[in-house]
């Protein structure tokens, strides 16, 4: 039954009147209209290329790419392999106009067997009878041009021309070619009324004037073409070859076509280059779905939706963490600077780098988070009556009672001040790094990608503070585990990733660094267990309200023992 939703037409309505007569209204005077191809209707296929929107080479032999006579309309076993499907491939010359950014059309004309599309063939064109849909084959792309260099030296790798090109303009368009194009002639046969055709199938649904009839759907399918297989046009490419398939489609897949086909036309809307990166998101997708096994396809949607979950959770309690927290013994107050620090140059890099907007909002949020945290860990005023200027008040800074008050400030910037012993050589060591062997866009690109680069790879270490906070404590009563605990289920899922999912070797070694903090922060909670009779900095302990609660649940059931007594 679902399958039939994939090969077969929508059922037929009652056969055309051959007399001239309308169909019967409906109810509210809404009359339904038929397909003026009936069922099993045999027709002609003309295939024509033009370099004008407006064909009228019909008498150019040159002009005519494929002729397929005897077609039947809804017939799902023509084909060597009986699936409906048919092929023709041309090698197609280019003319100069199109090698220098001109478009190239394909015309189709559906037109009654025997019958012609061409008008000036009076006795066997037949206007009401002819199909005529359109599509430009070429694609416009911009290029953009990133000149790479060494800082010191000057020197690119790159060719030439590109540099001198780059020199010129950061921007190019280009006509593009795609070898492979798919027309489906969709095989329904539902009564659509005239102005009741939902969207977006009524930009591709046309109604014959002046009777109750409509043509059939010609849909030029793409869908499967990747942008990574278009190929540049310019006065080098004298030919190109192009394959061009015919199949039958039915309502309800083409009505997901039409769906994405809607889908990429908002994004055009919001300008070229969310155009792009939608483009570059779906050939992602695509190219997920052909080339990745099933069952490894079914668990990384589930692992997908699972590590959402879990991200959610862990920003969830993060924040109710810190809402809730009144006091910053045994926590590292610098670590959470730091964190403002990275996410603020993470999200600079992917804005200069142009990553998907959706990482970009996700990145947005977290910067939005860790810059949050700051109003909990330190105090700070701001000063009306005394201005820089005379115009910026002045803002003070101050650290919380509960932090300068306990032995973790000592503990944290002593963590700090070791820290710094290994963080600046390997920061200026890589700094040399990249300055000698790798080629930058500028200074700006340089100071994002080496301090990303840094953050990357030993990011892990700016974690220690804490480590050596709960080690000085002897206790890791202090922490959110729970936070923890959904991070570092994710930490997991990432490795997860990392086995099966093509990325940068550095990169890889980046899933795991987190695992090995994680573990740490495991064996110092299995060594410094809670001690419920260590008291607090208000002289309570945890063995203190134990006892209180259960003399009060002691105290609640006499009383519900008097009661009954009474």
């Amino acid at each position: 039954m679902v399958s039939s939703f994939f090969r077969r037409g929508s059922t037929p309505t009652p056969a055309a009147p051959t007399d001239g007569s309308r169909p019967i209204a409906t109810t509210g005077g809404m009359t339904p209209s038929s397909n003026i191809f009936p069922k099993h209707f045999a027709m002609d296929m003309y295939v024509y290329l033009s370099e004008s929107e407006k064909f009228s080479q019909f008498n150019d032999p040159s002009a005519l790419f494929w002729l397929e006579e005897e077609l039947i309309y809804g017939d799902w076993t023509a084909g060597e392999n009986s699936d409906g499907m048919l092929t023709h491939t041309a090698s197609i010359a280019l003319s100069e106009n199109v090698q220098n950014n001109g478009s190239i059309f394909l015309h189709v004309f559906y037109v009654k067997a025997g019958d012609s599309p061409n008008p000036q063939d009076k006795e066997r064109y037949s206007r009401k009878l002819t199909v005529h849909r359109f599509k430009q084959l070429n694609r416009y792309k911009k290029r953009r041009f990133h000149t790479m260099k060494n800082l010191l030296t000057g020197t690119s790798e790159a060719h030439p021309d590109l540099i001198r090109e780059a020199n010129d303009t950061a921007v190019e368009v280009l006509s593009h070619w795609h070898p492979n194009l798919t027309i489906n002639l969709i095989d329904d046969h539902t009564p659509w009324t005239k102005g009741g055709v939902p969207a977006p199938l009524d930009e591709f649904i046309s109604f014959v004037e002046g009777t109750d009839y409509y043509y059939p759907v010609v849909y030029f399918n793409d869908y499967w073409n990747l942008n990574q297989d278009y190929m540049p046009i310019n006065d080098t490419v004298k030919s190109v070859n192009f394959s061009l398939t015919y199949s039958p489609m039915s309502l309800f897949k083409w009505q997901m076509y039409a769906a994405q086909s809607m889908r990429s036309r908002w994004y055009s809307f919001m300008g070229d280059d969310m155009m792009e990166e939608s483009d570059e998101d779906q050939d992602s997708l695509k190219t997920t779905l052909v080339e990745t096994n099933p069952y490894l396809l079914a668990l990384t949607v589930v692992v997908s939706l699972v590590h959402s979950v879990f991200e959610f959770l862990a920003f969830k309690n993060d924040i109710q963490f810190w809402k809730n927290r009144k006091t910053l013994e045994g926590l590292s107050v610098r670590s959470v600077f730091f964190n403002v620090f990275q996410s603020l140059i993470v999200l600079l890099y992917v804005l200069d780098n142009e990553t998907n907007f959706v990482i970009r909002v996700s990145v947005f949020i977290g910067l939005g988070i860790e810059l949050w945290k700051i109003h909990k860990v330190i105090d700070f005023q701001i000063n009306y009556e005394n201005k820089w200027f005379g115009v910026i008040p002045k803002v003070t800074f101050a650290d919380k009672s509960t932090y300068t008050e306990s032995e973790t400030k000592k503990y944290d910037m002593l963590a700090f001040k070791y820290l710094s012993w290994a963080l600046f050589p390997l920061l200026i060591g890589y700094a040399v790094y990249s300055l000698l062997y790798l080629e930058q866009k500028g200074w700006y690109s340089w100071v994002l990608s080496l301090l990303y680069g840094f953050l990357l790879t030993f990011g892990f270490i700016m974690m220690t503070p804490q480590l050596f906070i709960n080690y000085k404590l002897k206790s890791v009563a202090h922490l959110p585990w729970r936070m923890l605990s959904y991070k570092a289920l994710n930490t997991f899922i990432d490795d997860l990733f990392a086995f099966v999912i093509k990325m940068p070797t550095l990169y890889r070694i980046g899933c795991f660094r987190d695992d090995i903090v994680f573990l740490i922060f495991m064996y110092q909670r299995y060594i410094y267990r809670v001690d419920l009779k260590r008291v607090n900095e208000f002289g309570v302990s945890a063995e203190m309200l134990d006892n209180m609660d259960s003399g009060m649940d002691a105290i609640q059931e006499k009383t519900e023992e008097q009661k009954k007594e009474d």
